[in-house]
């Protein structure tokens, strides 16, 4: 791209359109595996998630969030109710994207419909390669709760699980 990309181009909204779910999950299988080696079977894992969300969505304590430049997904994270928590799934930028401050207004927007939503905790799952996410995640108050040896993304890699907890707690 010739053009710097500015932030306040880039388009949010909280709905999910038709196309929305599978170029997600491309997105997750093409980049994971170009970036870190993932197999097929991430890209399943994302699929089968993404069901999940569809097929249990509740506006109330769900919410997507989706960003668009020039009608492109260039990011994505999703808020899932859980029967104690919110579970933050699928958080990805397209390189091109990244360093601009998208990755911190898309977390922003997170926290800030886990607060007006009143849920007091949050968790998610990551691997412990992923430095820049967990960044991200520990500078918005999540800690590092679990860590454990998996091969499901088709490579060995050490996931990691991060909670929060509100302060009002």
């Amino acid at each position: 791209m010739s053009k710097k990309i500015l932030l306040q181009d880039i388009l949010i909204r909280t709905s999910l359109q038709p196309g929305d779910m599978g170029y997600i999950i491309h997105l997750h299988g093409s980049l994971y595996n170009l970036e870190y080696q993932y197999g097929i079977a991430f890209e399943h894992y994302v699929a089968k998630g993404l069901h999940e969300f569809y097929e249990n969505y509740d506006y109330a304590r769900d919410r997507v969030w989706t960003a668009e430049h020039k009608n492109k997904i260039v990011g994505f994270l999703l808020l899932m109710h859980r029967e104690n928590a919110a579970q933050l799934r699928y958080f990805i930028l397209d390189p091109a994207y990244r360093g601009i401050g998208l990755g911190k207004k898309l977390m922003g927007l997170f926290m800030d419909f886990l607060h007006e939503t009143g849920y007091h905790s949050a968790y998610l799952w990551t691997t412990q390669e992923l430095h820049t996410a967990a960044a991200l995640y520990t500078g918005h108050g999540f800690r590092l709760t679990v860590e454990k040896d998996s091969e499901d993304f088709g490579k060995k890699v050490i996931e990691q699980r991060y909670d929060w907890k509100s302060p009002r707690d």
